[in-house]
């Protein structure tokens, strides 16, 4: 188990990469999810892998994506926390919240990607909720991401622990307290 791993997961708009951010700004490591990345890329290169496109080959992109930036990060060797922007179980979640196969292939993979057992979770939060360039779900789409991810997570044995709203200060400090 890799116990200085820490996925901060929940729907779109929940208030994740602000968090991260910020415990970046005070020195930890943190990773970038990888699905904001690839729909800037595919937007720029005129591409389809994009999930108001060709959802399957978005989902597939971020799931390759999401193994080779876990590979990354265990052939650095750190040795302090690091958080990481959704886990690759999240591309499991828009799998099958978009009824879309996943190749046995990626399930066996998925079984090699180890986290710490404590996965902090952001709950729809509909006051700082907004969409954009490329976040296009509705409210009703963030809901149901969070409780599907709540299941994913639950079903590969991890302890979610529910970040409460607040300020980002507060979140920051309770997520400190949590990993104490």
């Amino acid at each position: 188990m890799k116990n200085n791993f820490y996925v901060i997961t929940g729907g779109p708009g929940a208030g994740k990469t602000i968090l991260l951010n910020e415990l970046n700004k005070k020195k930890y490591k943190t990773v970038p999810e990888d699905a904001r990345r690839i729909i800037k890329e595919q937007i720029k290169i005129d591409g389809i892998g994009l999930p108001w496109k060709d959802k399957a080959l978005y989902a597939k992109l971020m799931f390759n994506e999401s193994i080779k930036t876990y590979q990354k990060i265990i052939k650095e060797k750190p040795s302090g926390i690091i958080f990481f922007d959704r886990g690759v179980l999240d591309t499991f979640c828009y799998f099958i919240l978009e009824n879309i196969p996943i190749p046995k292939k990626m399930t066996l993979l998925i079984n090699e990607v180890i986290y710490n057992k404590k996965v902090f979770i952001l709950a729809p939060w509909k006051e700082i909720y907004e969409n954009d360039g490329e976040r296009k779900q509705n409210w009703e789409e963030a809901v149901l991401t969070f409780e599907k991810m709540k299941e994913i997570y639950f079903y590969y044995g991890y302890n979610l622990v529910e970040i409460p709203f607040g300020t980002i200060e507060n979140r920051v400090k309770f997520v400190l307290d949590k990993i104490r």
